[in-house]
């Protein structure tokens, strides 16, 4: 009786290679999931900026059709004083929201490719060089924006200040891996710097759009 066909089967499920096999079901399924989650990402972002840009298109209309107004009527639903204000405000946050747009960006990369395990040095410093610009920006309008606008400017500017430097703690970990840093430390690291940028900033970002679009529209 020809006994090498079960023998075969015991060879075939010889446990490590089982879990070699495994671990490559693993890994496939994790680099699918990691995909689907940067898509995702990618798409929120990009409606993000499209909201962006919507808001400065409408607020380009209200400034056309206020100036239309002014030419043909003598007299305006707003005193000179409150129009002036009006026109202070808008030119603030058209001035601010490009630094503020290119902090969330520039950490976005920074912290993308910290994920990804690659070189991130020069990002690094492009993301730190974007929070000072975007806190400077802050800064120097701050006496134009509206308090709402105010505070949520700042709490981003927190946020992503708080996420890279969570994100050059876990840089830090990654390479002092040989000296005792554990793997806990650092998933406590990363989870925190993506929930910050991707979390809690991308929902001030949007509350941030929505609240300028209601100054623009209301007190214009």
């Amino acid at each position: 009786m020809d006994t090498g066909l079960p023998g075969s089967i015991l060879t075939a499920f010889d446990p490590p290679l089982m879990v070699a096999l495994g671990a490559f079901v693993l890994a496939l399924l994790s680099l699918i999931l990691a995909s689907r989650l940067r898509n995702k990402n990618q798409s929120q972002l990009s409606a993000l900026r499209e909201r962006s840009d919507t808001l400065w298109r409408e607020m380009d209309d209200i400034r056309v059709n206020q100036f239309n107004r002014s030419d043909h009527s003598p007299s305006t639903s707003h005193s000179s004083l409150d129009q002036a204000r009006y026109q202070t405000e808008m030119e603030a946050y058209q001035k601010t929201w490009p630094a503020i747009w290119l902090l969330h960006e520039r950490l976005g990369q920074f912290l993308r490719t910290v994920e990804n395990g690659e070189s991130a040095n020069d990002l690094r410093l492009e993301a730190r060089n974007a929070a000072l610009e975007a806190r400077n920006h802050l800064n120097q309008h701050r006496p134009f924006c509206h308090e709402t606008v105010d505070e949520l400017l700042t709490r981003l500017i927190d946020v992503e200040i708080k996420a890279h430097l969570a994100a050059c703690q876990y840089l830090d970990l990654v390479k002092e891996v040989r000296h005792g840093a554990s793997d806990h430390d650092r998933r406590v690291l990363h989870d925190k710097f993506h929930s910050l940028h991707e979390g809690e900033a991308r929902e001030l970002l949007n509350h941030l759009v929505t609240t300028i679009r209601h100054r623009a529209i209301r007190s214009g």
